[in-house]
């Protein structure tokens, strides 16, 4: 089968190509673009493509085939939590250049070195969505042959993955192809996560030879043997040598179906000479002999369509969505995907002075848009398209990644909101079961159901319910900066009205001190479990509060009158003698070892920020540093990240900047800016991180928040004295579009303007 785009051949004219690539990259804004050298083979942390519905880790060869995955596509195998199902891997190709005397060579089996693997690189490209990798790939029998690869998600086409392989071998003879989809075992072993307290996993773990929750190399992340992938049964598999296509329909454990199919392009003077079938219990598809010439350039594309029950048909359709996309060809498909990025990024973040904060901003944005989806009501997991923290929803959904959308790509914070509208019910049950009214969403929610499915070693975290104000708090902000009041009416209240039953529920009343209080919680701080007043969850909590009494309002409904009479009183830990806040209550000894230290700068958090003088907000800032060095301990990102707005929001640019630059340090794996949860351990792909950083930018050094006067200037803005400015470009908000610029004037003085966006 021809791919409708024919390879040019002939040495001038690859030179020419690679020209003409390289004149590409250059044109590219170089903040867009992470590179792997050989110096990265040994601590390569793999990124991943993705297009929020489906993804694919990456590999350094650019040709291995790699865990992949479909958003809310869950394995719920009894006794287990869930966890993301891995599909089959749709990246794999591979190449040999024949058999020889010494035996017949393959590219994905040789190991990596300078030697077998020379003039390598390989590029991720955050402008496009794009991976492409280059070298020249010399086997054990000296045959040598350049190699590009050139892979893909589609934006444009969300069921739509492509990956092109060009070689131009130096010899001519008969080459093998094969192009397949691995199915993967079940990960062994699997533990009974539901019922197994802490002791019980690390002693399974040791049981099983798996030593050490630690990583065992820098690319292995933390507690991979509690992590690992959910698995997805295929009930059919067939292939088509004719056609050069295979497929699949799959099932992930007492979960939802999928469906997967791939078509095989072929260059029209390279037409396969023999075509086998690969069909055994991990691969199925096709292996290609194929005459070749030296010198020339062959390139050969694998089309591939993916879906899950409730989005996209079976492995037939899923066939002919494959079929059509080799017809329409590989260049094609890979501009309609630049095309959709090129848009995404008119939504942008600049800064004028910092060329590694402006990529670590890139490389933050791309994640976040390469895990969010439009028109769904589908969270994001805490770690993404990936199995890290099994893929399920906590705060940092609404706390973290939603507001860091808001302003800049609403449409795809919005499904966030709805997903909480979609799982009331269970919610609702939840509540029930702990013998509260309204709605208890759970700390780790099924991205799928919104069922809970906390670890039961973690379980102590069903007290950690701040996130009941923290979805509140998310509500209201979509509603403010939507200002839809349909979507508030049919969407948002109903969420906002049940928390808030909730809260009138769970507080306690103190009568001898005429207030408000919320016993046995986890802090933010999650090594202070079962404490009284936690100062984050009642601030959170009278935040809630307020916000259904204007809700109310605003629907034309009746507020309960409780609400804002709980909110009115509700205690808030506080030391008149050192004015500033506690983190709980006094009676709890704040003398733990933990990896925050404090959650104190979590009380300035912008979508929470509460109401406090600049002497106090001060004094908090001052005791959180203090207590980082004295009882932190290889501190968690979600905190780090939010120093940079505190600073901000005393007027203190500079040390503002250093936050920013301290976040540069140890959290970004190379080579592709993976972030991890704390500097040390290899617990990646974490969103909320991603997101607090985008935050320290959107809300920190502009001052901005989102309030019902419209988005207004809460602190004076400030910028690091070695930058120029900072620009939000293409700002989003009740209906207008508007860049804001943060910059000194003549005189020096740091303002913030805002004018009309205007399409480039």
């Amino acid at each position: 089968m021809a791919d409708p785009v024919r390879p040019r051949t002939g040495r001038w004219l690859c030179a020419l190509l690679l020209a003409a690539s390289a004149a590409a990259r250059a044109e590219t804004d170089p903040t867009f673009l992470l590179k792997a050298t050989p110096e990265d083979w040994p601590r390569y942390f793999p990124s991943y493509l993705a297009n929020g519905y489906l993804s694919s880790m990456t590999g350094p060869r650019g040709t291995e085939s790699n865990p992949a995955y479909l958003v809310a596509f869950m394995d719920y195998k009894k006794e287990d939590i869930a966890r993301p199902a891995a599909i089959p891997g749709w990246s794999g190709i591979d190449y040999s250049t024949g058999s020889s005397t010494a035996g017949q060579f393959w590219l994905n089996n040789t190991r990596l070195s300078d030697k077998s693997f020379a003039d390598y690189g390989q590029t991720l490209n955050l402008y496009e969505a794009t991976l492409t990798t280059h070298y020249r790939y010399t086997d054990d029998s000296g045959k040598r042959t350049a190699v590009v690869v050139t892979s893909f998600a589609s934006e444009a086409a969300p069921h739509l993955a492509a990956s092109q392989l060009a070689i131009t071998p130096e010899f001519s003879g008969t080459v093998q192809l094969t192009f397949w989809f691995t199915l993967w075992a079940e990960h062994q072993p699997r533990f009974p996560i539901r019922t197994m307290n802490g002791e019980e996993m690390q002693a399974a773990v040791a049981a099983n030879d798996m030593t050490v929750l630690e990583p065992l190399n820098p690319a292995t992340p933390d507690r991979a043997p509690v992590w690992y992938y959910g698995h997805t049964e295929v009930r059919a598999g067939e292939a088509d040598a004719r056609e050069l296509t295979f497929w699949l329909d799959g099932r992930a454990i007492e979960g939802l179906s999928m469906a997967e199919a791939a078509a095989v392009g072929v260059p029209a003077d390279a037409q396969p000479s023999d075509v086998k079938l690969i069909r055994t219990p991990y691969q199925l598809g096709l292996t290609l002999s194929v005459p070749v010439q030296a010198g020339h350039t062959y390139r050969f594309s694998k089309y591939v369509a993916v879906a899950r029950q409730g989005w996209g048909g079976d492995a037939r359709e899923m066939l002919g969505v494959a079929s059509a996309a080799r017809a329409q060809g590989f260049e094609s498909l890979l501009e309609a995907h630049r095309a959709a990025w090129h848009t995404l990024w008119q939504s942008d973040i600049r800064i004028e002075g910092d060329a590694p904060a402006q990529q670590a901003v890139h490389s933050d944005l791309y994640y976040l848009l390469s895990n969010s989806t439009v028109d769904t009501a589908w969270p994001m997991g805490a770690c993404a398209l990936t199995p890290n923290y099994a893929g399920h929803a906590f705060w940092d959904s609404d706390s973290w990644v939603f507001p860091a959308l808001l302003l800049l790509h609403p449409e795809r914070a919005k499904p966030i909101v709805m997903f909480r509208h979609r799982t009331q019910q269970p919610a609702r049950e939840r509540a029930r079961q702990y013998g509260v009214r309204g709605t208890m969403y759970p700390w780790e929610a099924d991205p799928e159901t919104g069922v809970d499915h906390t670890p039961y070693f973690a379980y102590g975290v069903y007290r950690e319910i701040h996130v009941n104000a923290d979805i509140a708090i998310a509500q209201w902000q979509y509603y403010l900066a939507s200002g839809d009041d349909a979507w508030l009416r049919e969407h948002g209240w109903p969420v906002i009205r049940e928390i808030a039953e909730f809260w009138v529920s769970r507080v306690t009343y103190n009568s001898a001190a005429h207030r408000y209080e919320i016993h046995h919680v986890v802090s933010p701080d999650e090594a202070y479990d079962d404490v009284p007043n936690d100062s984050f969850t009642n601030a959170a909590a009278r935040k809630a509060l307020q916000i259904a009494t204007a809700a109310a309002q605003r629907v034309g409904a009746a507020p309960d009158p409780q609400w804002a009479r709980i909110a009115a009183d509700m205690y808030i830990p506080f030391s008149a003698r050192e004015q500033r806040h506690l983190d709980f209550d006094v009676s709890v000894p704040h003398d733990k070892i933990t990896w925050m230290g404090s959650s104190l700068s979590w009380l300035v958090y912008p979508n929470l920020d509460l109401p406090m003088s600049p002497q106090v907000r001060r004094n908090d800032y001052e005791f959180q540093l203090h207590e980082l060095k004295v009882h932190g301990d290889d501190p968690n990102e979600m905190m780090m990240v939010m120093l940079a707005v505190h600073a901000a929001e005393l007027g203190e640019g500079d040390t503002a900047g250093q936050w920013i630059d301290r976040n540069l340090v140890g959290f970004l794996k190379p080579p592709f800016n993976v972030r991890s949860e704390t500097a040390a351990n290899n617990a990646g792909y974490i969103l909320s991180t991603s997101a607090g950083f985008i935050q320290s930018f959107v809300y920190g050094l502009t001052g901005l928040r989102i309030t019902e006067q419209g988005l207004t200037q809460a602190y004076a803005p400030v910028l690091p004295s070695s930058w120029k400015s900072l620009r939000l470009q293409n700002v989003a908000f009740r209906g207008a579009r508007f860049d804001i610029t943060v910059a000194r004037d003549a005189a020096g003085r740091v303002r913030l303007t805002r004018v009309p966006h205007v399409p480039s």
